[in-house]
């Protein structure tokens, strides 16, 4: 006991002496710990902070920096919020980078008023609104989740191959909500298909059933829910099954959750959605590398994107050679994108030490990276269906 007192204090002397030396370096995480997505964000923070770790284990990053995550809350559906939490991260705290946030209106709300402003990068993992690809963020703002536009066009092309061709749909009422309601609407009537009614919903409210009445009467069979997992969109789901309004549903990537699955059971079964994702290499070794991590999850929504995100602005500042938050604006399309070595999840000591080295990277990661000229993800979807009481993939789109 004697020995493992002595070690731990030495241990914390070195820690101490360590930070007082300035090898802290802190980023930011803020996400929705509260709110309509709660269940979703502590695996996402944890997969982004096991990037952080990972880094700071190797000892490469800037000569052994060590990376320290100061968590805030986005709240997901608080702009006001959102954007006081995250220029506490930027002032007080003092973080280089951040990591989020998550839902497209609190994440276009700190890009706007804090990001820019002050000159640091964001990258979400989540965030998808079709708007973010032309938000005038000087460069500063990039998403490892790709567009809505992308996402509204896989949803009908899966409709049209199961010859599905009238549906109902409910949005929240939200620039998430919004933009993917449109996005699926124009690709899904390109197809042949009609959308008898697309209504908005208010999260928070207790009773659902003139909403869902009102989306009963259109007389449709199928139901697309473009809402959240703990919030409105589950809500409404259940309300359709209680009156039997609805037992066939369509789900977009802010309803795919276990909670979902574990607040209504069964019935769910059949249900078909949409997640971005892929099958590649990077995705199964993520799932190794958070396993060996200790995390409790290592398949859950948007856990690859936010590794992926901290990854980014990790090799971004070995790149640049410094913690300077400008410096590491220039850097993040360079480690993204090729030419450079590939690197997958688990081999940032590798990549650290290639950057080290003078040799270039491409961060391919665990979502399979790749950013267009504006800095988002072009990515690829999960087509999934649940089966018995589980999400399964179908097929990669």
């Amino acid at each position: 006991m004697k020995k493992l007192l002595l070690a731990s204090t030495i241990l914390a002397g070195m820690t101490a002496s360590a930070f007082a030396d300035g090898h802290e370096v802190k980023m930011g995480v803020i996400l929705g710990f509260t709110g309509p997505i709660e269940s979703l964000t502590p695996d996402m923070a944890s997969a982004a902070e096991l990037a952080m770790k990972e880094a700071s284990d190797s000892g490469k990053l800037l000569d052994g920096k060590v990376l320290v995550p100061v968590r805030a809350d986005s709240t997901c559906t608080d702009s006001a919020a959102a954007t006081t939490n995250a220029e506490k991260l930027v002032t007080a705290d003092n973080v280089v980078a951040i990591m989020g946030a998550d839902c497209s209106g609190v994440t276009t709300a700190i890009v706007n008023n804090v990001a820019v402003p002050n000159g640091v990068v964001s990258i979400s993992p989540s965030a998808t609104s079709p708007a973010l690809t032309t938000i005038e963020d000087k460069g500063f703002f990039f998403r490892t989740a790709p567009s809505d536009a992308r996402q509204g066009q896989v949803l009908a092309d899966i409709l049209k191959d199961k010859g599905i061709t009238n549906v109902a749909v409910t949005f929240t009422n939200n620039d998430y909500g919004k933009g993917l309601a449109n996005s699926f609407q124009a690709a899904f009537e390109a197809t042949g298909g009609k959308v008898a009614i697309s209504a908005a919903h208010e999260d928070g409210k207790a009773d659902y059933s003139a909403e869902v009445g009102a989306l009963a009467a259109a007389g449709a069979e199928h139901l697309a829910v473009f809402g959240y997992v703990d919030q409105g969109g589950k809500g409404i789901i259940q309300t359709s099954l209680d009156t039997g309004a609805f037992s066939k549903f369509i789900l977009a990537d802010g309803m795919i959750g276990d909670s979902l699955i574990e607040a209504i059971g069964a019935d769910l079964n059949g249900t078909i959605g949409t997640l971005p994702g892929s099958d590649s290499a990077g995705a199964a070794k993520f799932q190794e590398v958070a396993k060996a991590g200790g995390l409790t999850k290592v398949d859950g929504p948007f856990m690859p994107e936010s590794y992926d995100a901290a990854a980014l602005m990790i090799l971004a500042m070995q790149a640049a050679g410094s913690t300077d938050r400008a410096a590491i604006q220039t850097k993040v399309m360079e480690v993204a994108n090729e030419p450079g070595e590939k690197i997958l999840p688990g081999e940032l000591d590798k990549a650290l030490g290639l950057i080290k080295d003078g040799k270039a990277v491409d961060y391919e990661g665990a979502s399979n990276v790749t950013f267009t000229e504006v800095g988002e993800a072009a990515g690829s979807y999960k087509e999934l269906e649940i089966k018995d009481g589980k999400f399964e993939t179908i097929k990669i789109r």
